[in-house]
This record gives structure tokens, C-alpha cells and sequence, in this order.
């Protein structure tokens, strides 16, 4: 929530793929229990910034700061054994296995600052899995999959999800029901940062909007500040 102590705090956060630098001195925080949209064109560098918080950009300096301790200098599998989660853009669920058994495979120990989860906490949230639990993977939607995805990061009962694009290409039904999964985990006392192209999914699971351009940020403020910025709209988001 806003206000609340900072489970991620990111600071000069700078990013490259080879020689071709693609962010610049990016900033933000996310609270205790709260969701942080990072909202951009497509291209506008939000993918790299989940990534580089995870630890999977090679070429990547800068400072951040997780549950009060630096984490930057940490492989990417030691900063999800602290509690990161992240679920990919392209999903990577295991379309041989059946929801079970990929959610099996996202099981990790109990952390003790961050909310359990089990399958029957999981089926209440997303309701469609109890039903397709025994289905392959593969023979899912795709909205189906991204709510297995999800479900399935979960199981490592992260305190923090790193979420790219979780309505990119769903029904505008299994996005309405993508908005109130969010808002549950957020009761819970989850913390997000998800990134976003739909600014109106954004603003309605978040409580703060980080909207970055060209790799740099523009605009970080509450959900209300922002929805009276339409110039912030018009200048950096309009197609």
C-alpha cells in the first residue's frame, strides 16, 4: 500500500544488450502489499526493467534494494530464493504436464514474511484451474495458461511478483477476471510490479503508475494523479 514500508526500491538503474543501451537511470519502488503498473509503449524498455530487477539482464548496473537488503550483486535463482517471483510474457508453463503437475513443479518452502499458498488458496482465486486440473498445459487457452502461469509462481509463495504483461492477448472476460486475481493477491499482502501497455487494466489494479519512454521514466505517482495527466497520456502512451 502506499505509504507503507518499501519491499523494492530500484535507483540508477541502467541496462544494455550488447552495446545498445536500453535504460537509463530508471527509478521506482514498490510498498508493502502494493501493485506498481509500469505502463509504456511497446519497446519502451518495460520487459528489461522486470528482468534486470530479476537478474537475467547480463549488461546491468545500478541499485536494488529487496525486503531492506541489496540485491544486485545476486545470480537470478538467489534473488527468487529470497522471494521474488516472475511470471514471463511468453508464460513458459510445461505444456506436457497437467495443471497439477505444474503447479507442483512451482512448489518452494514457506517464507515466513510472505503469504502460503496452496492449491485450494490457488483454485479460489483462479476458479477455471479446479475445473482443467487434470488437462496438459497444452491444451489450454490462453488465458487459461497465463492464469496457470501465475498460479504457478505463486506455489514459491514469493513476497514479491514480477508480472510482464499479464493481460496481453486474453478475451476481454479472462481480463476482467485477470483484475479481480490481482486484487486478491494484493489482499493477501502480496506486492507486484507488472508491467503494461493496457493502461486501463493498469490503473484499475494499481495503486501507483510508473509510465516509461525510450527507456527512461517519465511519470511515477498515484493511480489518481495520474488519471489527471492526460498530457502524460498523450505524450508518452497515445499510439
Amino acid at each position: 500500500m502506499i505509504g507503507s514500508p518499501s519491499k523494492l526500491i530500484v535507483a540508477g538503474l541502467d541496462a544494455a544488450y550488447g552495446r545498445a543501451q536500453v535504460l537509463y537511470d530508471v527509478a521506482l519502488d514498490v510498498g508493502a502489499g502494493e501493485a506498481v503498473a509500469l505502463v509504456g509503449r511497446n519497446g519502451a524498455g518495460k520487459s528489461t526493467t522486470l528482468r534486470s530487477i530479476l537478474g537475467l539482464i547480463a549488461n546491468c548496473n545500478g541499485e536494488i534494494i529487496f525486503d531492506n537488503a541489496p540485491i544486485s550483486h545476486l545470480p537470478a535463482y538467489e534473488r527468487v530464493q529470497r522471494g521474488l517471483g516472475y511470471v514471463p510474457e511468453d508464460r513458459r508453463i510445461f505444456a506436457d504436464l497437467t495443471v497439477d503437475e505444474n503447479l507442483e513443479v512451482g512448489r518452494r518452502r514457506r517464507r515466513q514474511s510472505a503469504p502460503q499458498w496452496t492449491r485450494d488458496r490457488l483454485f479460489e482465486i483462479f476458479p477455471n484451474l479446479r475445473e482443467l486440473r487434470f488437462r496438459l498445459g497444452g491444451r489450454m487457452s490462453g488465458g487459461e495458461q497465463q492464469m496457470l502461469a501465475i498460479a504457478r509462481t505463486l506455489m514459491g509463495n514469493p513476497s514479491l511478483v514480477l508480472l510482464d504483461e499479464p493481460s496481453e492477448g486474453l478475451a476481454p472476460k479472462i481480463v476482467e477476471q485477470m483484475i479481480e486475481a490481482i486484487r486478491a493477491m494484493k489482499r493477501q499482502g502480496l506486492s507486484l510490479l507488472l508491467s503494461e501497455q493496457n493502461v486501463r487494466f493498469a490503473a484499475l489494479v494499481a495503486d501507483r503508475v510508473c509510465v516509461i519512454e525510450k527507456g527512461r521514466v517519465r511519470f511515477f505517482g498515484t493511480t489518481a494523479e495520474f488519471d489527471a495527466r492526460p498530457d502524460i497520456r498523450d505524450a508518452y502512451l497515445a499510439l
